[in-house]
């Protein structure tokens, strides 16, 4: 039997920390081995511990969670840790910031336990988790904010057809969409991503939603 999920809890209210402690050590895949109430503790904790996911909330003291997934997850961090980031999505405005920080992932406070459960294992495996309706509503609410990048689409090194993948990735489908959308096997599909990724030095599907509005390649 291979070991189980390492996941560190941060989250400033205590209440939904022993909640979500108790949801996760109860699975036999998944052990939490920390948990704290505010961003800089969670930071010095995932250092430490070096987890295999961080979930994190993004209001909280010393430190909101939208800067502490930066300095874990963030370019340029020497070895990344994986953050889902858990939210009250009609009130938290710093969640589309919080992908581009270097977050994996996002759930809602309300969503299901199970949903949480298989969010965590999502992100530990490596992919990203993105609930494409609302990835939809959530850039597109947020993509007024989000400052261009220098450059324009000519520069892109991708061809025509890894661009329109991107434009629907960026649009909210999934892989089995893309695959109808384009006639084209899901397989297919899948080397189009990873290729994708792969060029743009991007880590998941989060950032390639971010990358293509940040290029104007959807609006």
């Amino acid at each position: 039997m291979s070991a189980p999920v390492r996941v560190v809890i941060c989250d400033d209210q205590a209440l939904i920390r022993t909640g979500l402690t108790t949801i996760v050590d109860a699975q036999p895949d998944l052990e939490v081995v920390g948990e704290c109430g505010d961003g800089q503790a969670g930071v010095d904790l995932a250092r430490e511990l070096r987890p295999d996911v961080v979930v994190m909330d993004i209001r909280m003291p010393v430190l909101d969670g939208l800067e502490a997934t930066r300095l874990l997850a963030g370019a340029g961090v020497e070895h990344p840790v994986k953050v889902l980031v858990v939210t009250t999505f009609n009130l938290d405005e710093y969640v589309y910031e919080a992908l581009r920080a270097g977050a994996s992932g996002f759930l809602l406070k309300d969503a299901p336990p199970d949903r949480l459960l298989h969010g965590i294992r999502t992100v530990a495996m490596g992919a990203a988790l993105l609930d494409p309706d609302v990835t939809r509503r959530l850039v597109g609410r947020y993509a007024a904010r989000i400052r261009p990048a220098e450059g324009t689409a000519q520069d892109i090194p991708l061809t025509p057809r890894e661009m329109e993948v991107l434009r629907l990735i960026a649009d909210g489908l999934s892989n089995s969409e893309i695959a109808s959308a384009l006639v084209i096997s899901p397989e297919t599909v899948k080397t189009f991503v990873s290729r994708i990724l792969t060029k743009l030095d991007l880590r998941d599907r989060v950032q390639a939603v971010v990358f293509a509005y940040r290029h104007g390649l959807v609006t």
